[in-house]
């Protein structure tokens, strides 16, 4: 029995002002769900703790990775063998943009 009318957006957006929509372009983090083309939700609000899927510049493009901080320091890691972690150093100019929340995918 329905309700109400479904908001996706309601489901998917907990604050609006800071929560933004990203388009996934390959194979790197299949391991948890996340394919090419599904649109990512990303809430810039949330802090990005060891653990969480990020959305995270590098020199000047994006990527989405799981953060891990090491006693070394900070790394990008992948869902997928295929691909190595990315291990930021001060050199990187790496800034860690949002926290993924959520996807969206069609079929």
């Amino acid at each position: 029995m329905v309700e109400e009318a479904l908001n996706v957006h309601d489901l998917l957006v907990k604050n609006e002002n800071s929560t933004f929509f990203v388009r996934v372009e390959g194979n790197s983090m299949e391991g948890v769900g996340i394919f090419s083309g599904d649109i990512l939700v990303i809430d810039r609000s949330i802090e990005p703790v060891s653990g969480k899927i990020v959305v995270a510049v590098i020199d000047g493009g994006l990527v989405v990775k799981r953060l891990q901080k090491t006693k070394a320091g900070m790394v990008l890691a992948s869902e997928n063998s295929d691909y190595q972690p990315i291990v930021i150093n001060e050199q990187e100019g790496c800034v860690v943009w949002g926290v993924v929340t959520g996807s969206v995918r069609q079929f």
